[in-house]
């Protein structure tokens, strides 16, 4: 994060107007100029319940979000602050405070879900915040999570043999945290202490029931299990007395509650240290300009009134770096081969050497800053356009080589042409001493540097413009007899011709050498391409894996708990994952031409 996009404090992200959101231009600014990976931070809950004053100590800041005083909802969208990471310093923490749920000054209870929502699909750690303790109202309060299978699409279609399920959900959504504030009991179950994170697990137990009434109950805490397989909870006690509580930013550590200010310390201690980058299915990290894209696409997708599609998200977001990557891969070949390639070459082998070199560091370029390159469309792209620098260079080459020669040329032959046209060489004896002196030239000629791929044919092309004025002179020649201009000028054809004969050689040499060149590109391509292919399959398989153990997970849990109906709809949700898992990859679909 460069020191001139520091924030000094917060700004509205997604604007919240008149029930519509709206993405605040200056925001995305800020995100485009980070280029290191992100750690977003989310924080959701009932309004004035000091959701704002944990971000602001994430931020290490006293003030920053508003934490207002009354019972007025104060933070309205959702707000951002980027800040540099405290602990890992190639990393930038991206910390976003939303609007409170619930505020009855609201006209539409659905901004609520999509506030909630855009919460999920924009975090990598999800902090939930309530009062007091886990119990039913506070699950009530929750019940955004149950909409969220309604609200979020992880695919535009799901396969013909599957429905979309809590598996794909688990593979891109964040980590949860829930945050109890002012939390005035003891942690004991059923008597016995228990720590933070045990009192959730045991807040999540369902219960035995076919009513109405179970199934309520049930859901919440069923979605929370399923959706979030990384779970976590920090109790708070009250940070001071209530009338203090309104001057909570200006007041100093040793002004609140002790016990308070150690939680929030652990709290702050966990997120550094736990918190994971933003991460797309692939393993894609999220960096600021990535951010800002999902940001546009999701806000962009709402207000058109269809559901946000992480799929969709993704595939948007690739066209837009994949065009990058195209321009990045060819600004690095043309920056080597630029600096490395002197026109005109001695052989095509030595500017083909160069372009399968630069070539091959181009592919690397484009591998590493693409991703989700279907059908292969923006590589075929990058592989016409380095196949078009190819024959411009070769192009550049010979035209190159044609001038140097051309120039060597004029500066050898030009006093011979002069002499020809003040007629020294048309007396008796005058075409041997024409034919001598041409000898010596085209010696000197062709002992000259650096002429390149053209030196002969721009020789040639020369001396057959010259064979006129050289047949007058011979025909002229009285020291010569009839029977030997006939020899003479056959001599010369037959020379001529060995010379186009040579020329035709050269040139079919030079179209085999371009042809092996494409093959070298499109295995070079082919093989870059596949063990991409492979680290993606890799990477794909691991996170099925380490989706199909959390199921796994969940499923003995359930089990245990006498659930054998969820159990079963789990093992569903596992058989699935197990046959995407079983499939080979995919034959035959390296495209590139």
């Amino acid at each position: 994060m460069a020191s001139d996009t520091y924030m000094s404090g917060p700004v509205c992200l997604i604007e919240n107007t008149k029930e519509q959101f709206v993405v605040n231009p200056e925001a995305l600014k800020i995100l485009s100029a980070i280029t290191q990976p992100v750690v977003v931070v989310a924080i959701v809950g009932l309004y004035r319940t000091g959701k704002s004053y944990l971000m602001n100590k994430l931020a290490g800041k006293k003030k920053g979000f508003s934490l207002g005083s009354t019972v007025q909802s104060h933070t309205k969208g959702i707000w951002m602050w980027c800040v540099p990471h405290p602990t890992k310093p190639d990393q930038v923490l991206v910390l976003l405070d939303t609007e409170g749920l619930g505020d009855v000054e609201k006209g539409d209870p659905q901004n609520d879900s999509w506030i909630f929502a855009l919460a999920i699909l924009l975090s990598s750690t999800f902090v939930y915040n309530s009062m007091g303790t886990i119990d039913q109202q506070a699950m009530d309060q929750l019940n955004y999570v149950t909409e969220l299978t309604n609200r979020i699409r992880t695919k535009s279609s799901p396969d013909n043999d599957e429905v979309e399920n809590s598996a794909d959900f688990v593979s891109f959504f964040p980590d949860f945290v829930w945050t109890l504030r002012d939390f005035t009991l003891n942690l004991e179950v059923d008597g016995q202490c228990v720590t933070a994170d045990e009192y959730l697990e045991n807040s999540l137990k369902l219960k035995q029931g076919t009513s109405k009434k179970h199934a309520n109950y049930n859901l919440p805490r069923l979605c929370i299990r399923k959706f979030f397989p990384k779970k976590k909870c920090f109790i708070f006690d009250r940070p001071a007395h209530r009338k203090k509580l309104a001057q909570l930013e200006t007041l100093h550590d040793d002004e609140l509650d002790s016990e308070f200010v150690q939680q929030v310390a652990e709290f702050c201690s966990y997120i550094f240290s736990f918190s994971k980058i933003k991460t797309l299915v692939g393993g894609i990290q999220v960096n600021g300009p990535r951010l800002e894209n999902l940001v546009l696409t999701y806000v962009m997708t709402i207000s058109s009134g269809d559901l946000p599609c992480m799929e969709n998200a993704v595939l948007a977001l690739a066209q837009i770096e994949n065009s990058a990557a195209i321009q990045k891969a060819i600004a690095h070949y043309d920056q080597q081969m630029g600096q490395k390639v002197k026109l005109p070459t001695q052989t095509l082998k030595e500017l083909l050497d160069l372009h399968r070199a630069y070539e091959r560091e181009a592919i690397e370029v484009f591998i590493k800053h693409s991703f989700k390159d279907v059908d292969q469309q923006f590589q075929k792209e990058l592989a016409a356009q380095l196949e078009k620098k190819r024959d411009d260079f070769h192009n550049k080459n010979m035209k190159a080589s044609s001038d140097r020669c051309s120039a060597i040329l004029r500066d050898i032959f030009t006093p011979l042409e002069e002499e020809v046209k003040q007629g020294i060489y048309s007396k008796p004896g005058g075409y041997r001493l024409l034919l001598q002196k041409m000898q010596e030239l085209k010696k000197k000629y062709h002992e000259e540097p650096n002429k390149g791929l053209q030196a002969e044919e721009t020789l040639q092309t020369y001396l057959q413009s010259k064979e006129d004025t050289i047949n007058a002179i011979l025909q002229t020649d009285q020291n010569l007899t009839e029977k030997e201009k006939e020899i003479e000028v056959e001599r010369v054809k037959a020379e001529s011709a060995q010379a186009s004969a040579k020329m035709l050689e050269e040139m079919q040499k030079k179209n085999e050498q371009m042809m092996e060149q494409k093959e070298r590109s499109y295995q070079e391509h082919v093989k870059q391409l596949t063990e991409k292919m492979e680290r993606d399959r890799a990477q794909m398989l691991e996170e099925q894996q380490r989706t199909l153990a959390l199921k796994l997970q969940e499923q003995a849990v359930l089990l245990k708990e006498g659930f054998q109906n969820e159990s079963r709809q789990l093992t569903n949700e596992i058989e699935n994952l197990k046959r995407r898992m079983q499939r080979p990859p995919r034959r035959g679909i390296c495209v590139i031409s």
